[in-house]
């Protein structure tokens, strides 16, 4: 047989958990045409040696805020670069589907650190859909790198229907027709192929811009009448909930779980929660999170917790960085775009008094720690603090940590740059959560918080823990990555054999090294060359292959990425295998 592309001497891991093993794989038409222990006919063939090297499906990142960059940059490559072939967005109630620009930048750019005017320019210059199923068409329509798939948004769907205004506005309830109209959105996106609705309850995340700034977003202020009736719509058609508790009250994840409970006929509801995390501000909240997922199950559930398996580290311009929302006076701070009024107010001695007060409240909920000992300076025009603490510095200046951070943001501003780590610390409890079979692997947030974070490598991280430490099989990090999270989101993506659409990524082993935990920076074209957190690890990732077409490898992309499209929507429920055939026939020579 003719074979666009073989793959020769690789391990093969086909997704499923299963046994790996030296095989020999020929790609036609964008699928798997045959997996091979012996060698195949590569007449005519393009040819790449995978000789050492693990070839296994691309993988799937569940959780990202892509829905702005795949409009001005459809190529994605800072996923596909580290093996990544499908991507999610749509979360957190945040989608592009029906708002318009104005207010998707309301509510992208504080909660997601996604600069306002790109916001604003890329949906009025892109936008030109008003229902779902135009909009999965206009995404088809781009050069797409990865294949993606999507959430509706509640704060989106909420937005649209009431006007943002109305939306968050706690003394205003949707009326019947307001009620009825959201379910027939909602319908309609479960028929375009979306996966679902995504959610927000936690209250602190904020809206930007001037006309509603830093009112809490829409889907915080939907009753409980108006969550059930649209739950209804996704559990009827076996589509998922991806939602945040509300962190202020913990007690209120337990309706969620009970939600997610079948009984008396009623199918479960497919739930992904975020997030299943070591925080270093409870370190025994962990110990939950597996035993609650569990019960709820065990009565007839389906609920997963979403989990990043690697440290949460986080960096800092300043104060902006979304931990701050978490209290009243970082709230305040944040609160004030212009940075005249908001020195004068971190000044203020009443202010700093009710500051010092949030920070050493320590059984508040929270996320964050909120210890400056455990904030290390990287950046500031006073190269005398670079490497220090803030903790540090106030000791040496004889003031509280809250009083030497302040002075510092004061006088440089964004100038002072900082990190943490939230959460992942300990290797142990890393490997605990990551093994856990009610927890996924994602929330890389991809997309988002460009100067805060950088997640992009997170699967190629996971997979160095588990052949490093033996706490879970190399097939079994596989399989977690990619078939798990496929079969439960119903999508045509994560496995390798037969008929599979060769979505795939070869992989030096030797290669997860140190590098991975490189953390670099690099333009953004599409925003403006705004400088964003990345990885880059380019020895690792051999080759990265969608729907058969070589897109990346050892540091460099197809000549054509990023203009031909090569990923495609998908759509839940799809037979295996689909390709679309405008997607297949790129034969790049970059990767031979």
């Amino acid at each position: 047989m003719a074979f666009d592309i073989v793959i020769t001497n690789g391990r093969w891991f086909d997704g499923t958990g299963g046994p790996s093993a030296i095989r020999h794989l020929g790609l036609r038409d964008g699928r798997v045409a045959i997996v091979s222990a012996a060698e195949l006919d590569t007449d005519g063939a393009q040819l790449f040696d995978a000789a050492g090297a693990w070839v296994m499906p691309g993988f799937i990142d569940i959780h990202t805020h892509y829905d702005v960059e795949v409009l001005a940059a459809p190529g994605l490559g800072e996923s596909v670069r580290h093996g990544v072939t499908t991507a999610i967005f749509g979360s957190c109630s945040l989608s592009t589907v029906h708002v318009d620009p104005l207010d998707a930048a309301d509510l992208f750019s504080r909660v997601e650190a996604i600069p306002r005017e790109h916001v604003i320019g890329v949906l009025e210059q892109r936008k030109s859909w008003s229902t779902a199923e135009e909009y999965v068409d206009a995404l088809e329509r781009l050069p797409l790198g990865p294949n993606v798939a999507m959430f509706l948004g509640q704060s989106d769907l909420r937005a649209a229907v009431m006007g943002l205004g109305r939306a968050t506005d706690r003394r205003v309830k949707p009326s019947e027709d307001e009620l009825r109209q959201m379910e027939l959105l909602l319908a309609d996106a479960l028929r375009a192929g979306m996966l679902g609705l995504s959610e927000m309850l936690n209250p602190w995340d904020k809206l930007d811009g001037e006309r509603y700034r830093s009112r809490t977003l829409p889907s915080t202020f939907a009753t409980r009448t108006e969550r059930r009736r649209l739950h209804r719509l996704v559990r009827s058609a076996g589509r998922v909930v991806q939602s945040i508790p509300d962190l202020t009250v913990p007690i209120a994840l337990f309706p969620a779980l009970w939600e997610s409970v079948g009984l008396r006929g009623r199918k479960p509801l497919k739930t992904s929660y975020l997030t299943a995390a070591d925080v270093k501000a409870n370190p025994l909240l962990m110990h939950l999170m597996g035993p609650l997922a569990r019960m709820a199950n065990l009565l007839g559930g389906d609920f997963r917790w979403q989990h990043l398996p690697v440290p949460f580290q986080v960096f800092a311009d300043g104060i902006d960085l979304v931990i701050f929302e978490e209290f009243g006076a970082g709230a305040a701070a944040l609160h004030l775009k212009d940075q005249v009024e908001r020195n004068a107010l971190l000044q203020d001695e009443a202010y700093r008094r009710r500051f010092r007060r949030d920070y050493e409240r320590k059984w508040s909920p929270r996320i964050w720690h909120r210890d400056f000992y455990d904030a290390h300076i990287v950046a500031c025009p006073d190269p005398s603090v670079v490497g220090k603490t803030f903790g540090q510095v106030g000791d040496e200046r004889g003031l509280h940590p809250v009083d030497a951070f302040l002075d510092m943001v004061v006088a440089y501003g964004p100038a002072v740059r900082w990190h943490t780590t939230i959460s992942g610390h300990r290797p142990e409890a890393l490997n605990k959560l990551s093994s856990l079979p009610e927890v996924q692997m994602g929330f890389s947030d991809a997309g988002a918080h460009l100067r805060n974070m950088a997640f992009y490598n997170f699967p190629l991280r996971l997979l160095r823990r588990a052949r490093r430490e033996g706490f879970m099989t190399v097939e079994r990090a596989v399989h977690r990555l990619t078939g798990e999270l496929a079969a439960w989101y119903d999508i045509d993506a994560g496995f390798l054999g037969e008929g599979d659409r060769a979505d795939l990524v070869i992989i030096d082993p030797d290669r997860l090294d140190s590098s991975l935990d490189r953390i670099d920076e690099a333009p953004v074209e599409a925003f403006g060359g705004m400088r964003r957190m990345v990885n880059r690890n380019d020895a690792t990732v051999l080759a990265t292959f969608v729907a058969g077409n070589p897109v990346y490898g050892a540091g460099r992309f197809g000549a054509d990425f990023g203009r031909r499209r090569t990923g495609r929507f998908l759509r839940v429920g799809e037979a295996r295998g689909t390709v679309d055939p405008g997607t297949i026939g790129g034969r790049e020579t970059t990767l031979a």
